[in-house]
């Protein structure tokens, strides 16, 4: 599959990049989609989270009431979950969301996703390129060149390049990363993914595994 090598102003190269069959244009597997954006959305969740149990509330321990003759239920203590200011019963513990998935599973995921853009026509070739200094209004420049101001936008690099991605780091819409940071649920979540040409090597070489 042949795609437009365009240059950092939107205009065409003259040359073309070979994108790979077996990574751009395969069926998607929904469900392998499914499990991995699950499990990267698992892996941000801190499970940090807890509520006080009746053994963990300041209170009297004393029993409350009589045992019988009361006509209402049994009543041991006042920290008791039933009443006000009690414990919370079966609340939330600090817990590990993650779970593990194989790798061939969550590369067959990143394929389809890719896939699934190449057949929405959302997945743009761009030249590298680099700045002389990390300026945010040189990304924007881009950015605007390339249509995607309004867009949500992932670039993906060949390599780290420290003056691009802090160029682009205050711009909420744009997410700069390296072809080894690329996730299912980062190349959906995006309206464009722009792949560099030294980024398209490393992904293909990945993934075709």
């Amino acid at each position: 599959m042949k795609v437009a090598v365009l240059d950092i102003n939107g205009k065409d190269t003259g040359r073309k990049a070979d994108l790979s069959k077996d990574v751009f244009a395969i069926e998607p597997n929904n469900h392998a989609v499914y499990l991995d954006v699950k499990q990267y959305l698992a892996n941000q969740r801190q499970g940090t989270h807890k509520s006080k149990e009746r053994a963990e509330i300041s209170g009297s321990t004393r029993k409350i009431k009589k045992q019988k003759g009361t006509g209402t239920a049994r009543a041991g203590s006042i920290k008791s979950g039933v009443f006000k200011g009690g414990g919370r019963m079966f609340g939330p513990r600090p817990r590990n969301y993650n779970f593990k998935l194989n790798k061939n599973l969550k590369r067959l995921a990143r394929k389809s996703a890719l896939s699934i853009k190449a057949g929405e026509k959302s997945i743009t070739v761009l030249e590298d390129f680099n700045f002389d200094a990390p300026k945010t209004k040189n990304f924007t420049a881009v950015l605007k060149a390339l249509e995607l101001e309004n867009k949500k936008s992932l670039f993906v690099l060949g390599g780290s390049n420290n003056n691009v991605y802090l160029s682009s780091r205050n711009l909420k819409g744009s997410e700069v990363i390296t072809s080894s940071e690329l996730s299912t649920y980062k190349i959906l979540n995006a309206n464009q993914v722009v792949l560099l040409e030294g980024a398209l090597e490393g992904i293909q070489t990945n993934l075709s595994k």
